[in-house]
């Protein structure tokens, strides 16, 4: 079935690439945007999993491809032929790569996994106290911040970009940690045995605190991105331990986010007019609409633009960056970090998964990245629902926002990311049974 699909994937991704260079953008669109559609649809009604790893990649990856296809706005000009290729090798290899280890089970981890016993509960007591402390650590960061650099981005009006000061090297990674509370306080309501003392009755209500003060930073932040980090990785948390939201609740939480979104983007003295002259479309539109169609589409622009100014690859080093940045190692050699990137627009930085990959080695790097990509994912998955661990889904819902934002995130090489995972991996050693 899998090679139907992906003979299929093939033909129309022809047609699209056909259509753009006919100058048919938006059929051109329409059809990438109709194939990532049906692979999500195939691959839930094969898992009945919203958020399948595979399905979360393929509407992100290739659905962003097929929106930025659609040349909305004047800021997109006619892509390169490598980079046409560079997109076909990011999803064709990160499909087969994940398929042909589901249909041919990696032995390493089917026996890593019989090694390792199952049916993990949680320490609820142990759960709690690192909840607790993480979140004691996150304010405490922030409030030195803070008070080192004398403002606080929500209250700082007439600067778009007061947020992106707002930090120090080293202390800012354990400020932004809070946003991993409310997917821990998840795993704690749904899996820890609690009595019927005074000090437990006490814990859920300590617990709602906490969550608020984890809401409440990246708002103070003035970081859209970190509240919805939060809020999107509490409810992925909640399915993936294996309960159903009803659809009210859904529509609930996608107000809110939608409204904190909202919130942050005035809060960022980000107003219709400074954003139009940035954004550029063809038509006029609501300037939430063109937002969210830049968000997804200058991604691609700006790897194409990349493909083409880019002098050398870099042999590396942009993949070794979270390395460079947590050791400290690019304070002591500037030289390794000093790596331009390259963008349509100056305000416009969000890149697409398979940026860096081609920043370093070119095409043959997102070939190989993305067969790698698609093997950690499906790790991933095989490890958090062949054990029953619910303290798994912490690292489950991680790696699965980073597939829904494929389109927009360069995450490999991003430092908080790695930073958020040791911080998940303590944790995960710490409260398991």
């Amino acid at each position: 079935m899998i090679i139907a699909y992906i003979i299929a994937y093939i033909i129309a991704y022809a047609a699209a690439y056909i259509a753009s260079k006919a100058g048919q953008d938006i059929l051109s669109g329409i059809i990438l945007i109709l194939v990532a559609a049906a692979f999500y649809v195939k691959d839930y009604l094969r898992t009945r999993n919203y958020i399948d790893l595979r399905g979360l990649f393929s509407l992100s990856f290739l659905g962003g491809q097929g929106v930025a296809c659609l040349k909305l706005s004047y800021i997109q000009q006619p892509w390169e032929n490598m980079t046409w290729l560079c997109f076909f090798l990011g999803f064709i290899m990160f499909r087969l790569i994940f398929e042909l280890l589901h249909n041919h089970e990696d032995r390493i981890i089917e026996k890593t996994i019989k090694q390792t016993p199952k049916d993990r509960g949680v320490r609820g007591s142990r759960l709690f106290i690192c909840i607790a402390v993480l979140t004691a650590v996150s304010l405490a960061c922030f409030v030195l911040e803070a008070a080192v650099l004398g403002y606080i981005p929500l209250f700082v009006k007439g600067v778009p970009h007061a947020y992106s000061y707002f930090h120090i090297s080293g202390v800012h990674y354990f400020t932004v940690s809070c946003v991993l509370v409310p997917s821990m306080s998840v795993v704690w309501f749904l899996n820890s045995e609690r009595e019927n003392t005074g000090r437990e009755k006490a814990k859920p209500a300590a617990l709602a605190v906490c969550t608020l003060i984890s809401l409440a930073i990246p708002v103070l932040c003035v970081s859209r991105f970190q509240i919805i980090f939060a809020i999107v990785m509490a409810v992925f948390t909640y399915i993936t331990i294996g309960r159903p939201i009803p659809v009210k609740w859904v529509i609930v939480i996608l107000l809110a986010a939608a409204g904190a979104f909202a919130f942050l983007s005035v809060a960022r003295s980000h107003d219709a007019g400074y954003l139009n002259s940035i954004f550029e479309m063809k038509h006029e539109l609501p300037v939430d609409i063109s937002r969210v169609y830049i968000y997804i589409a200058n991604n691609y622009d700006n790897f194409d633009c990349m493909v083409k100014e880019l002098p050398e690859h870099t042999m590396g080093l942009k993949l070794l960056f979270p390395a460079f940045a947590l050791s400290g190692l690019k304070f002591r050699f500037p030289q390794l970090v000093d790596i331009p990137l390259f963008t349509t627009k100056p305000e416009l930085t969000t890149l697409t998964v398979i940026y860096d990959f081609y920043y370093d080695f070119g095409a043959a790097g997102v070939f190989l990245g993305s067969g790698i990509l698609g093997a950690l994912a499906y790790a991933v998955e095989y490890l958090t629902h062949k054990r029953k661990d619910p303290l798994l889904a912490l690292f489950y819902s991680q790696f699965a926002i980073y597939m829904a934002l494929a389109f927009f995130t360069t995450w490999f090489s991003n430092p908080t990311v790695w930073f958020y995972f040791a911080v998940t991996a303590i944790v995960y050693f710490v409260a398991r049974e």
